[in-house]
């Protein structure tokens, strides 16, 4: 694995820091993914569960979407696997290849890029509807930090099963 992942700042700015704590964990994801073919990224862990890497791409590409465009952007997107506004629907990687799901996933990350960049201060606040309260840019980051933090242990056991490759 080659991919060049940058640690977090150890001095600086909180939105400097979350922001570099965010694309750690978003670079650690792809650098789980490097190097496999699409029939290693769809291969499933160990039953009844159906989780895999390109699973996992595909659910954070819509998690990016969700609180970035959609919560703090505002912008009125469909899901991206689903009709049903189903945020599992994007585990279902059967039928999906690298391309696609890593097209999507590097796409929503370039929107939640320009998105928090314009967004005047980790103070700003959108509604979120399924807490019925509003949060702020800060909440979301660190939502997110903890969402890829979380999916990339999954994302390490799952490519310890495939080659053995281990690491964080």
């Amino acid at each position: 694995m080659t991919t060049d992942r940058i640690g977090p700042p150890l001095t600086g700015g909180e939105r400097e820091t979350l922001r570099a704590y965010l694309d750690y964990h978003r670079t650690t994801l792809a650098w789980k993914c490097e190097g496999l073919g699409d029939e290693e990224l769809r291969r499933a862990s160990m039953p009844p569960s159906t989780l895999s890497l390109l699973g996992l791409v595909r659910h954070m590409a819509e998690v990016e979407r969700h609180w970035f465009r959609r919560t703090i952007g505002g912008a009125d997107v469909p899901h991206l696997w689903s009709d049903t506004h189903d945020f599992q629907a994007a585990y279902d990687a059967s039928d999906s290849t690298r391309a696609e799901a890593f097209a999507a996933w590097e796409a929503e990350v370039a929107h939640s890029r320009e998105v928090e960049a314009a967004a005047e201060s980790l103070e700003v606040t959108a509604h979120v509807a399924k807490w019925e309260e509003d949060a702020s840019l800060r909440l979301v980051m660190l939502h997110m930090i903890h969402e890829y933090a979380r999916h990339n242990g999954h994302a390490d056991f799952l490519r310890e099963a495939i080659d053995g490759a281990v690491g964080a």
